[in-house]
């Protein structure tokens, strides 16, 4: 599904080496600002910051293209930056030119991937959600009395986990696990500022590029998994065929397709969604490939040309946005930002940031969210909002 851009800084990954890509996932530790990035082109390893892209008023993909041109003058040798930007990408930016950067091929192209991934040490856990399951639900059913009347047509509502345990996070066993459950996703851990780390495994390619070839792969539509095989593939094949999901997913594959045409010379849309599978869920994806018209112009610059997309916010985009304010009681920070990597040349992969938590110390914060249509039930988010938290707390070894 994924193109295969050449790996930035090292000289580029040995691809016939096994088990240099699950080598690297072995040697994270969160610590000296490491940041992880695995994707089903490249593994990055990153430690220690030469540079950190600065927190102004300028356009984002003008402060990244000015940090990683000073980066080359100071004689960093095919710089990047790696990290995430946040829900409001004009806010908030964890992005740094690291020190030095290993790479290797696909965590899905090593056979070593294959091995059972360490166990997390068992804790106890206070668990708090935000907000609470009924309140989330009465959220919901606002939110479709609003969608019934006009104002918009989509809107994803969020909801977290606050999690605290009686011993330190080992935030290397979660990663391995959450690298080794989904290894053709993409999956992360980089630091979020203040001592927290986001850590996650995202099924969602926001962007990428490679020279004038772009990519988007958007998902919106999803069933959580069943571990019976025969409902299994009736949920899919349900899925493929239901009114509501694809009517979201069309609303976003439509603003896509609206975001980048301007940018692009051709650009190739599918008619109709595939399906996507992760170790959780279900969910309907649509490839979007493009060429692009001007070479200048950057991974990052189309990735905020995009964001949000009504995956992760509504349409339309100002009104969702005001909505979300609204009704969620929590500041979504990192989550449903986007989180990678960019380079001089403007390639780069940037995900978006879901099926994650943000770490420190002893505490999860967890999020997961649901699209919501005219058509949306309560109960039926408040299922599929769980069933998404499940990717990351199987990871941690917490049950609900």
């Amino acid at each position: 599904m994924h193109h295969a851009p050449p790996t930035p800084t090292d000289g580029g990954p040995d691809r016939t080496a096994i088990g240099a890509a699950s080598g690297l996932l072995g040697q994270y530790r969160a610590a000296d600002g490491e940041a992880f990035l695995a994707s089903p082109t490249r593994t990055l390893l990153a430690a220690g910051v030469h540079a950190r892209v600065p927190q102004d008023a300028r356009p984002l993909p003008l402060r990244v293209a000015e940090t990683l041109a000073q980066a080359r003058g100071a004689g960093v040798e095919r710089p990047l930056v790696v990290g995430a930007v946040a829900f409001d990408h004009e806010g908030r930016v964890e992005l740094a030119v690291p020190a030095r950067v290993r790479s290797a091929g696909a965590l899905r192209d090593d056979p070593l991937i294959a091995l059972p991934a360490p166990p997390v040490a068992e804790a106890d856990w206070r668990i708090r959600p935000v907000p609470a399951p009924e309140a989330y639900g009465a959220g919901v059913a606002a939110a479709v009395e609003r969608l019934r009347g006009g104002e918009l047509s989509k809107v994803v509502l969020a909801r977290t986990l606050e999690l605290s345990s009686d011993r330190p996070l080992d935030l290397p066993a979660v990663l391995q696990r959450l690298a080794r459950r989904d290894p053709g996703g993409y999956t992360f851990a980089v630091p979020a500022g203040g001592g927290r780390t986001l850590i996650g495994a995202s099924p969602e390619l926001l962007l990428s590029r490679r020279g004038t070839a772009v990519l988007a792969n958007p998902l919106a539509g999803s069933v959580p998994r069943s571990e019976d095989l025969g409902e299994d593939v009736r949920r899919a094949a349900a899925l493929l065929e239901s009114p509501k999901d694809l009517h979201e997913h069309a609303v976003v594959v439509d603003a896509i397709r609206a975001a980048l045409a301007p940018y692009c010379r051709s650009l190739d849309v599918p008619q109709r969604p595939t399906l996507v599978r992760t170790a959780a869920m279900w969910h309907l994806a649509t490839t979007i490939s493009g060429e692009l018209a001007d070479p200048a112009v950057s991974a990052l610059e189309l990735a905020c040309a995009l964001h949000p997309t009504p995956a992760v916010c509504g349409t339309p985009t100002d009104v969702a946005r005001r909505v979300i304010g609204e009704v969620e009681p929590f500041d979504r920070g990192f989550y449903t930002g986007m989180v990678g990597w960019g380079d001089e040349t403007g390639d780069g992969e940037w995900v978006v940031t879901i099926r994650c938590a943000e770490a420190e110390g002893r505490t999860l914060r967890v999020y997961a969210g649901a699209g919501v249509v005219e058509q949306s039930r309560p109960e039926a988010e408040l299922a599929e909002t769980s069933a998404k938290f499940r990717t990351f707390l199987d990871a941690a070894g917490v049950a609900l």
